[in-house]
């Protein structure tokens, strides 16, 4: 008997892998793999979810107007461009499959995130890699790879998993050298975390442009990962096209609520800045000192170099066995780094103790 047959491209899908997020038959002292925010979820964020649930038979917001217009008066910009989404990666999904499709070619940086080729597939593209340089996205290499099946270009800055960044100049340099006929997605994940002054998240050059879209996300300084909460600012041809193509009531009652009030505890999403603008540098400095390998990065994580793919895997499970989660990210290419997640300043003294003893014993 015959069965049912997927479109071409799905079973060349690799499932995307989660980081880890407990250890077996141990405590787990710190999950430092899935770059969520350090100080967790703001008290009025956490409080609006409670709120919540004596509403949990009524359908959401549709439009997650209220949302949009708390995002807009957040960020300065026009609500009627706002579209939310649960997560992100619903949007960056959306988008693919909005303007990719079978013949078509996605161009993504070589470390870039793993959604990107995956989401290309699923829209029955082929995803295309551009070399980095230095783990950096290179701009002239992406513009090498455009040919005319190019339809989608996604840059994540800052990247993840590299947490490296390129600066606004090189940003429009890179839509400048694409046809308009390309939509250039920047994927701006971790742009709170950054206070560079040669970094610009995208929301310029969408104002600019009418093929640039901006991606955010709830998931990592405000610490609402586990309600699936992003946003897209984009012109207002492409929103039209993302209101018809998403799911109705796509992002839930109490996510919206959550987000609304995480955007107004102002004093919560600066000390979770301020926890990574302390802690980032001193890990990597420290790390550094043993010998390793941290990559520049301007994320709520660093990725640390160990050499060779058997040291970091014994790195991996010396750390796990000290109950710290780290990532390993092989899937990406990079087979002899791991990836740590920012947290606490407990956890960070932990995680540099912890590769300290780790170093002294190889």
């Amino acid at each position: 008997m015959s069965a049912p047959t997927p479109r071409p491209g799905i079973m060349k899908i690799a499932p995307y892998v989660p980081g880890k997020d407990s250890i077996e038959g141990r405590k787990t002292i710190a999950k430092l793999s899935s770059n969520e925010g350090a100080l967790g979820p703001s008290p009025r964020a956490m409080a609006a979810y409670a709120k919540a649930a004596a509403e949990l038979h009524r359908y959401p917001d549709g439009d997650s107007a209220g949302l949009r217009a708390a995002i807009g008066r957040h960020y300065g910009l026009d609500p009627a461009r706002i579209v939310c989404g649960a997560g992100s990666d619903e949007l960056l999904n959306l988008l693919v499959r909005a303007y990719c499709g079978e013949g078509d070619e996605l161009i993504h940086s070589q470390y870039g995130f793993l959604m990107y080729p995956i989401n290309a597939l699923g829209a029955g593209a082929t995803p295309v890699a551009a070399p980095e340089t230095d783990y950096r996205a290179d701009v002239d290499a992406i513009l090498a790879k455009v040919t005319d099946r190019t339809r989608v270009v996604c840059l994540a800055n800052p990247n993840n998993p590299t947490g490296t960044y390129i600066t606004k100049d090189e940003v429009r340099r890179l839509h400048a050298g694409l046809p308009g006929n390309v939509l250039l997605v920047i994927d701006a994940a971790y742009a709170e975390y950054v206070s560079r002054n040669d970094y610009e998240s995208g929301v310029e050059l969408v104002d600019k442009a009418d093929n640039v879209v901006m991606t955010r996300t709830f998931s990592k300084i405000y610490g609402l990962g586990g309600l699936r909460l992003g946003w897209m600012y984009g012109p207002a041809g492409i929103v039209d096209v993302m209101s018809r193509l998403r799911q109705p009531f796509n992002v839930n009652l109490a996510a919206q609520a959550a987000g609304v009030a995480a955007l107004a505890d102002i004093a919560h999403t600066d000390a979770s800045r301020t926890n990574n603008d302390i802690w980032l540098p001193w890990l990597s400095a420290e790390l550094a000192k043993l010998g390793l390998k941290p990559l520049p990065s301007v994320g709520n994580f660093v990725t640390v170099g160990f050499g060779s793919r058997e040291r970091a895997a014994a790195a991996n499970d010396w750390l796990m066995n000290d109950g710290l989660i780290p990532r390993m990210i092989a899937g990406y290419g990079l087979p002899e780094h791991l990836r740590i997640t920012i947290g606490t300043e407990e956890e960070v003294k932990a995680v540099q103790a912890s590769l300290a003893r780790f170093v002294v014993q190889q």
